[in-house]
Order: structure tokens, then C-alpha cells, then sequence
């Protein structure tokens, strides 16, 4: 064999191996960034599910405390909140029901109309009169609480009335359960009052005036 033919052949021996050896490194760098992709995720994926469990415990801790403190509060409001005490209860026109005065606070009284055990209306003055129509027994309650009932003497508005101690009352109706009642006297409108959803009362010098939200007025002295 000449020596240029050998050297030829050494020369393909020598590529050969060089080619096997840069196959055999990439298929090592392949395999070493395969690892490192499928091993890198999932201990990051797993320290932020545990991160994200310690967060939700936390904020799930955190509103139950929160409730809890609410709840507490909620209770000791309730404890050291005191009921106002009836001052009186005085017997009705009807001869059955009864009211149970309270005082809540300066010019601030509530009665519960009560029958039988059971309380049929609440009425509470709070910078005015109050009013009740309970199926034609009328009560006032006014600012210094005290309560006046009557039975009958009711006219349906709207209209125009002659009411007790010289008043005339011009009723109108402004909506649905919603009338208006000016009361006028010799010098013109003394009082207007507005029974929207709600009955209403007041006490015009000594007679006593309710207006009910079905637009009956009654007065008596």
C-alpha cells in the first residue's frame, strides 16, 4: 500500500471518530437539558401549590378571626345595650287594648298598642305627634307621651271637613296610601299632615288629630 493511500485512510479514521464523538457530546447536552426541564418545574411547581396552601390557610385563618371579632363585638353591643322600660300603661277607648309607654328619649316616647298578649302597633314620637287608625279606634301619641283614643267620628277623604275645636280639614290625595291633610284654622293653615304608608297624628292646641295612610281623618279633644 503506498503511503498516500494510507494517509488517506487515516485521515477517514480520524473524521469518523471525531463525527462519533460530537454525536455522543450532543446527545449528552440533549439528554443533561431534558433533565433539567422535566426535574427544574416540578419542585417549583410544588413550592408554590404549598405557597399558595400556607396563603389560602392564612386568609381562610385570617376571616374567621375577623367574623369571630364581629361576632364579639356584635354580642357585647347587645349586652350593654338596655331596653327602655315601659313608664306606664293606660287602658284604650275600646276597653280591650292597652298601651305600654316608653320614654327613649327627650320628646322621644314609643307605645305598643297591645291586646291579649299580643302587640297589634307600635307608634314612637320622634320630632313630631303620632298617629294610629286601628279599625276606627283613633290614638295620638305626642311629644311628652302622652295618649288620647277615641272611637268613630272618622270622614273619608279626600275632601273637606269640619273637625273638632273649630279645625277644618282639607284632605287630598298625593299617591297610592299616601294623603295629605292641611288643618286650617282662623288664621290659615295652622298644620299639614302627611300620612305616606303611615298613619299620623298631632295634637293641634288640645284636640287631638289623626290622619290614616287610607285617607281617614278624626279628631277629638
Amino acid at each position: 500500500m503506498s503511503s498516500s493511500t494510507t494517509a488517506r485512510t487515516a485521515r477517514r479514521r480520524t473524521l469518523r471518530v471525531a463525527a462519533a464523538a460530537l454525536v455522543a457530546a450532543a446527545g449528552l447536552t440533549l439528554t443533561a437539558c431534558s433533565g433539567a426541564n422535566a426535574a427544574g418545574p416540578k419542585p417549583a411547581a410544588h413550592t408554590d401549590k404549598s405557597a399558595a396552601a400556607d396563603s389560602s390557610a392564612a386568609g381562610w385563618s385570617g376571616l374567621q378571626s375577623t367574623h369571630a371579632k364581629a361576632g364579639a363585638a356584635a354580642e357585647t353591643s347587645a349586652k350593654s345595650g338596655k331596653a327602655a322600660s315601659p313608664v306606664r300603661t293606660q287602658r284604650l277607648a275600646d276597653g280591650i287594648s292597652t298601651a305600654e309607654i316608653s320614654k327613649l328619649g327627650d320628646q322621644h316616647y314609643r307605645a305598643k298598642i297591645v291586646a291579649r298578649g299580643a302587640v297589634l302597633a307600635t307608634m314612637e314620637t320622634n320630632k313630631g305627634d303620632a298617629g294610629l287608625d286601628a279599625n276606627d279606634m283613633f290614638v295620638t301619641l305626642t311629644l311628652d307621651g302622652q295618649v288620647h283614643s277615641w272611637m268613630g267620628g272618622g270622614h273619608q277623604g279626600p275632601g273637606t271637613f269640619k273637625l273638632a275645636g273649630g279645625w277644618t280639614a282639607k284632605v287630598t290625595k298625593t299617591g297610592d296610601a299616601h294623603y295629605r291633610a292641611q288643618i286650617i284654622g282662623h288664621d290659615g293653615v295652622a298644620a299639614t299632615l302627611e300620612a305616606n304608608q303611615q298613619d299620623t297624628g298631632v295634637d293641634a292646641n288640645g284636640i287631638y288629630i289623626v290622619l290614616s295612610a287610607g285617607g281617614v281623618i278624626s279628631a277629638h279633644a
